[in-house]
C-alpha cells in the first residue's frame, strides 16, 4: 500500500512551473503538436504535460484541461492558442514584477484554486476571459492545471474598460 505525503510549493514557484509547463507543451512547440493537444483540450478530455520530481525526490504528475463553456463565439485553436499566450505572458510579466497574484478558492474544496491573473482577447465581436486555475487533488501526487474562459461581464460594468479601450482619465480597471 502507498503512502502520498502532502507537500506545499510556494505559490510563486508553482506559477513559475505552470506557466512554463504551459509555454513548453502548447506555445514553444510545432503549430501542428499543439493543435493536436487543443483538439484532445476541445474535446474535454485531459492532456497529460510531465511528471515533475521535487526537492524530496517525491514525483508530481501534471496534466492539463481546457473549460470552454463560457467562450463566445466558435473557438478554434488560433482563439484559443492567442488566449494562452497572453496568459502565459501575463503571468510571467507577473511574477517578474513579484506581484502579489490573487487566488481564489473553492468553497467546498481548498485543493482547487483559481489564479488572478487573466488574458483578455477579442475574436470577431467577442470578449473572452481566459485564467488558469489548479486542482492538487485531495491526497494524490499529481496537479491538473485548468485553462479557463469566463464570464468577461463580471470585470467592469461597460465593456471598453475590459477592452482597455475607454476613457483613460478614470480609475484603473483591471481584469
Amino acid at each position: 500500500m502507498s503512502i502520498s505525503q502532502s507537500q506545499t510549493i510556494p505559490r510563486e514557484k508553482f506559477l513559475v512551473m505552470a506557466t512554463n509547463l504551459l509555454h513548453r507543451t502548447l506555445l514553444d512547440v510545432p503549430r501542428t503538436q499543439a493543435k493536436n493537444v487543443f483538439k484532445e483540450l476541445g474535446k474535454g478530455q485531459v492532456f497529460h504535460l510531465t511528471t515533475v520530481e521535487m526537492e524530496d525526490k517525491s514525483t508530481v504528475r501534471f496534466d492539463v484541461a481546457l473549460d470552454h463553456s463560457e467562450f463566445r463565439g466558435k473557438i478554434n485553436f488560433s482563439a484559443f492558442r492567442s488566449s494562452l499566450g497572453l496568459l502565459v505572458a501575463n503571468l510571467a510579466q507577473s511574477l517578474k514584477d513579484e506581484k502579489d497574484i490573487t487566488v481564489f478558492s473553492s468553497e467546498n474544496d481548498a485543493n482547487v484554486m483559481i489564479f488572478g491573473v487573466t488574458a483578455v482577447t477579442q475574436e470577431a465581436d467577442n470578449t473572452n476571459v481566459m485564467v488558469l486555475g489548479a486542482d492538487s487533488g485531495d491526497g494524490q501526487p499529481s496537479v491538473l492545471l485548468r485553462l479557463m474562459y469566463i464570464d468577461h461581464s463580471q470585470f467592469a460594468a461597460d465593456q471598453s474598460q475590459v477592452l482597455g479601450t475607454g476613457d483613460q482619465s478614470g480609475p484603473e480597471q483591471s481584469a
